[in-house]
């Protein structure tokens, strides 16, 4: 091989987005307030896993009812906002143990994960119309497994324009490490992936989300990556440019909202040493990264940073927060 044809190969390789590591410097063009949002009476933010903006305006939000638990707790986990923060209504108490992650889909309709079960009530995916109510639900009430009909603490769920379900299977050292993907009546369609760090491999999909084209973009966390495929599991690439993804959100503009809630110090977990935590912001449709809201312990050893995140369709940024229970709202300059 000519010396310039291997020069040019490895300029290539290395401008390609998946080879570019996370970076710290970016803008950071949004402030930040962390008193959003009205609580029901006698209830405190508990760990803040969610945020899912609907179709009408309202604003979902997911939280641990006390600490970081549900378990024997009477709170409700799932709470509805009008625009200004205003409580709407909520629901979902006694329904799980564990609330990971949630969507809402063209119709508005809710669904919600439940990455832990007690024999009676989690390892499930929950769809709920706008009003509370029960339209489906996926896996066994309580029953951990791997087959198609059973999750093992599945993390998150994304619904295509079409219906169908995708939903991302095992939390920390589960199972499973796949995606499921079901027909929108419910009926299991195939699932792929599996523990590991090669292509297509996974180790605790910790999100997913869907942009324009219908790629899935899944939050491959303790591999510090972001893997894209197409529908029926095919690998497209994979990205690391956005840090250790624990939240993914993409908007109709192919613009996507990464939360990085594990990077810094490493503590054992495979984090990224010397990456601050924090939300990177860039293009779903070339890799580029352009904006970085940096966590305010941005540095410390602990999975501190926000986990979910999500984005209204004016813009504002919201941050769930696991560890220090809160939710964020970022809102431009």
């Amino acid at each position: 091989m000519r010396l310039t044809t291997l020069v040019v190969l490895v300029l290539t390789a290395a401008l390609q987005p998946g080879a570019n590591p996370p970076r710290n410097d970016l803008p950071q063009p949004y402030r930040t307030t962390r008193d959003w949002g009205q609580l029901p009476p006698g209830v405190k933010w508990a760990a803040v896993t969610a945020v899912e903006p609907a179709p009408d305006g309202s604003i979902y939000v997911i939280h641990r009812c006390f600490a970081n638990s549900c378990a024997n707790r009477k709170e409700d986990p799932i709470l509805k906002f009008d625009a200004s923060g205003r409580l709407l209504a909520s629901w979902g108490a006694g329904m799980f143990i564990f609330p990971h992650g949630a969507t809402v889909d063209r119709q508005g309709h809710l669904w919600v994960t439940d990455a832990r079960g007690d024999g009676t009530i989690g390892h499930q995916a929950i769809g709920f119309d706008a009003t509370g109510k029960v339209l489906m639900t996926l896996g066994q009430k309580g029953v951990s497994g791997s087959s198609d009909t059973l999750f093992d603490q599945p993390t998150d769920v994304v619904i295509a324009p079409g219906g169908d379900i995708f939903v991302t299977d095992s939390h920390r050292n589960g199972k499973n490490n796949r995606v499921v993907r079901f027909t929108r009546e419910g009926k299991y369609v195939k699932a792929w992936g599996q523990k590991g760090s090669g292509r297509g491999q996974m180790s605790e999909p910790h999100t997913i989300a869907m942009d324009a084209r219908g790629r899935l973009f899944v939050g491959d966390r303790e591999n510090n990556r972001i893997l894209i495929f197409d529908q029926d599991g095919n690998v497209l690439d994979e990205w690391r440019q956005f840090g250790r993804p624990s939240g993914i959100f993409i908007t109709a503009d192919d613009t996507i909202y990464v939360a990085d809630s594990e990077s810094g110090p490493d503590t054992g977990a495979k984090e990224l040493p010397g990456i601050k935590k924090g939300i990177r912001i860039g293009s779903a449709r070339d890799g580029s990264v352009t904006a970085f809201i940096e966590d305010m312990e941005s540095t410390t050893p602990d999975h501190s940073g926000a986990e979910g995140v999500g984005v209204d369709a004016h813009g504002n940024v919201y941050g769930a927060v696991v560890r220090r229970q809160m939710l964020e709202r970022h809102v431009r300059k």
